[in-house]
C-alpha cells in the first residue's frame, strides 16, 4: 500500500442472494461523496468466469461495459449511476481473474519453485487488487462489495483476504458491513433474527467480525428487534439499520440509510470530519420522479424479458429520462418471440398504445422476426422509435427488406447465406475464435453529422460512446440506403464505421451501435433517452385530445 489514508469499507451478504449490497454499497458512496469524500468502489464476484461476459442474462442480468472496455456485473452500474466515480477494469475482480494471474505467474517461473498455495498466493492477489484501487488515486475511500453469500465455498479466499487486509491496517482504516434477512412468519406475524445471527456466526468463524449490520426486512425494526440483534451479534444498538423493503424506486434508499444515520456512523468509525451533506441535483430528481405532471408509455421489445435485470441500465435510463420530462414512465414489456406469430392486428393491439417503442442489444437469432415487425410498426405508423445495438441491425434489417426492396436483407450473424448482408461481422472479427472480452468494448468517439438529428440532440459535433458488439453496418450498402431516406447521424471518425441512423420521414426514429444507456445518470440523464421519451410524451398528449 503505498496510499496510507485511504479508507476500506468491505460490504458482505449472509443468509440468501440478492438482498441488495450492490444498491447499498452505491448508496453509502453517494452519501460519502456528499459530504465532499472522494471515493471508488469494487465488486468481487466469486464464479470462476473471467468476466459476466459469456454468461447468459437469464443467468446473470445484463453485461455492464466501463469507459475502458471490462465486461463487468451489472452492480458496476449502480455505482456509476449513484456516484461520480469513474470505473473500469480494476474495479471488477472475479476469482477467474485472481486464479488465472496467479497460475500465469506460476507457469513463467516467478515463484520460483515454491507451492502455489490459496494462502498466501491467491489471498495476496486479491488484496493487491483492492490495494491497486487505492493507489490508483487520492482517495478518501474505497468501498468493497463481496459478491455471493457467506458460507458459499467459493467466497472464503476473499472473506479471509478482507480479514488480513484489517489485521494489516487496522479497525481505523478498515470497517466491515453485513447485510442479512429477517423473515417474517407471515401466520404470527414475527419477524425471525436466527437467520442474522447464523450469518454473523458464519462471518466471526472466519474472522471479521462486522461494525455495521443492515438486516433486509419488510418493516422496520422495533427497538427491542435492534437489542436482540445487537446483543446477539455483538454489535453497538445504534449500528443496526434496517434495510427496508423501499416501495417504489430504488434512488429513495440511500435517504433511507441516511435517517438512520449509515454515513455518519462509517464516518465516526474513521474518525473523520461529518460534513454537511449537499446531494441537492439527486433531491431535485427524487422529486420529479415522484410528482410527475404527465404520463408516458414505453414498450421495450427484447429476448431477454422475464428476467427483469437483464436490461437493467435500459430501464433504468428510461426512468431518468422519465423524470427530466416530469412524467410518469409506464414499461411494457413483450418478448419478441411472442410478437412472430401474431397477425398484423394483433401486432397492433399489442403495440399500437405504446407512446414509443424500444428495441434493446441482445445476441443470437431467437426472436429477431419479432423485434423486426416491432420496428416496421413504429416506422409505419409514425410511432418515436429507440434501437440500441442490436435494435439498429434489425431497424436497418426492416428498411432494407420493406424500402430499399433488398429481398432477403439480413445480419450474417441471423443468416450467414443471406443475400443481402446489410449487417455483417468486422472483418477484424472473422478469425477470433475466443468469445470473453474479444468484441468492439468500451468507449469510441463518433462524429455526428452536421445537420442530423443526433447533432442537435446532443448539442456538439464529437461525441464518446459505449460499445459491446461484433457486427456492424456493411458499408457498400450505405448509398442505397441514403438514397431511400435513412440518414446516418453518427460516424467512427477514423473508419467510418456506422454509429446511427435515423430517419428523414419520421417524427424520432434513431437507433444506435452503442449502448448509451451506460452513461445515462439520474441527476444527468441521456440526451437521446431524455428526448425519446421527449418525443414519446408529445405523442400520448396528441392521441389524449
Amino acid at each position: 500500500m503505498k496510499n496510507n489514508t485511504t479508507r476500506f469499507v468491505f460490504v458482505t451478504g449472509g443468509v440468501c442472494s440478492s438482498l441488495g449490497k450492490g444498491i447499498s454499497v452505491a448508496s453509502l458512496g453517494l452519501l460519502l461523496e456528499g459530504r465532499g469524500y472522494k471515493i471508488s468502489l469494487i465488486k468481487m464476484d466469486p464464479y470462476i468466469n473471467i468476466d459476466p461476459g459469456t454468461m447468459s442474462p437469464f443467468q446473470h442480468g445484463e453485461v455492464y461495459v466501463t469507459e475502458d472496455g471490462a465486461e463487468t456485473d451489472l452492480d458496476l452500474g449502480y455505482y456509476e449511476r449513484f456516484t461520480n466515480a469513474k470505473l473500469g477494469k480494476k474495479n471488477s475482480v472475479s476469482t477467474g481473474q485472481i486464479y488465472n494471474a496467479v497460475i500465469q505467474r506460476e507457469r513463467r517461473g516467478d515463484y520460483l519453485g515454491r507451492t502455489v498455495q490459496v494462502i498466501p498466493h491467491i489471498t495476496n492477489e486479491i488484496k493487491e487488487r483492492v490495494y491497486n484501487v487505492a493507489n490508483d488515486g487520492d482517495l478518501d475511500f474505497v468501498l468493497v462489495e463481496i459478491g455471493g453469500t457467506v458460507g458459499d465455498i467459493e467466497g472464503i479466499p476473499f472473506l479471509e483476504s478482507i480479514r488480513q487486509i484489517r489485521q494489516e491496517l487496522g479497525s481505523r482504516r478498515v470497517m466491515n458491513i453485513h447485510l442479512t434477512l429477517i423473515p417474517e412468519i407471515s401466520v404470527a406475524g414475527e419477524q425471525k433474527t436466527k437467520p442474522t445471527q447464523h450469518s454473523v456466526k458464519e462471518l466471526m468463524q472466519l474472522g471479521i467480525l462486522p461494525d455495521i449490520l443492515l438486516p433486509r426486512t419488510s418493516r422496520p425494526l422495533s427497538d427491542d428487534m435492534k437489542s436482540k440483534i445487537a446483543l446477539f451479534c455483538n454489535v453497538r444498538e445504534r449500528n443496526v439499520i434496517s434495510a427496508l423493503d423501499v416501495i417504489g424506486p430504488i434512488y429513495k434508499i440511500p435517504f433511507m440509510f441516511h435517517e438512520q444515520g449509515l454515513d455518519e456512523i462509517t464516518l465516526e468509525h474513521f474518525g473523520l470530519d461529518k460534513r454537511t451533506l449537499k446531494i441537492k441535483k439527486w433531491e431535485k430528481f427524487i422529486k420529479q420522479l415522484v410528482h410527475p405532471k404527465k404520463k408516458v408509455t414505453i414498450a421495450v421489445v427484447g429476448k431477454y424479458i422475464s428476467l427483469q435485470d437483464a436490461y437493467r441500465s435500459v430501464y433504468d435510463a428510461m426512468t431518468h429520462g422519465a423524470a427530466a420530462n416530469e412524467a410518469e414512465l409506464e414499461i411494457i414489456k413483450i418478448d419478441s418471440e411472442d410478437l412472430e406469430s401474431m397477425k398484423k392486428h394483433q401486432l397492433e393491439a399489442a403495440l399500437g398504445n405504446a407512446d414509443g417503442i424500444l428495441v434493446p442489444g441482445g445476441f443470437g437469432t431467437r426472436g429477431i422476426e419479432g423485434k423486426i415487425a416491432a420496428i416496421n410498426l413504429a416506422r409505419t405508423k409514425k410511432i418515436p422509435f429507440l434501437g440500441i445495438c442490436l435494435g439498429l441491425h434489425c431497424a436497418v434489417i426492416e428498411f432494407g427488406r420493406n424500402i430499399c426492396s433488398l429481398a432477403g436483407a439480413n445480419s450474417t450473424e441471423i443468416n450467414p447465406a443471406t443475400p443481402h448482408p446489410v449487417i455483417s461481422l468486422l472483418e477484424e472479427q472473422e478469425l477470433v475464435i475466443e468469445k470473453g472480452g474479444t468484441m468492439r468494448l468500451g468507449a469510441y468517439p463518433c462524429r455526428l453529422t452536421e445537420g442530423s438529428k443526433a447533432r442537435k440532440i446532443y448539442g456538439k459535433d464529437m461525441i464518446l460512446e459505449r460499445h459491446r458488439h461484433r457486427f456492424e453496418f456493411t458499408m457498400k450498402y450505405r448509398g442505397i440506403f441514403q438514397s431511400h431516406g435513412m440518414n446516418f447521424g453518427g460516424v467512427h471518425p477514423q473508419s467510418n464505421l456506422i454509429e446511427m441512423i435515423e430517419l428523414k420521414d419520421h417524427p424520432w426514429f434513431i437507433a444506435t451501435q452503442f449502448h448509451p444507456e451506460f452513461q445515462s445518470k439520474p441527476t444527468a440523464p441521456h440526451p437521446l433517452f431524455r428526448e425519446f421519451i421527449k418525443a414519446a410524451v408529445e405523442r400520448h398528449k396528441q392521441n389524449s385530445r
